[in-house]
């Protein structure tokens, strides 16, 4: 159900606003709810915390655990370095 809403914006904003949501074709309505509703979403995606993890995913795992200090770039310089002596 759609309701209407009255919202007080600077007018420089309001006109940018208007052609980019014409240049991509969707009403300026239309590009402030996805917007809201992408807000919704991600707080209550923080808030749950429970991310479903794929199958796949979850197949890739090797159960190898790295040190929190583990510096990954220079591991990989000095493996890059042995390779090509």
């Amino acid at each position: 159900m759609d309701a209407k809403l009255t919202l007080k914006l600077d007018k420089h904003v309001i006109d940018k606003a208007k052609e980019y949501a014409s240049s991509h074709k969707r009403s300026l309505s239309r590009l402030i709810e996805s917007y809201l509703k992408t807000l919704i979403e991600k707080e209550n995606r923080q808030a749950d915390n429970d991310l479903e993890i794929s199958s796949f995913v979850k197949s890739m795992q090797t159960g190898v655990k790295l040190p929190a200090d583990f510096d990954y770039k220079k591991e990989y310089g000095d493996y890059l370095a042995e390779k090509y002596k």
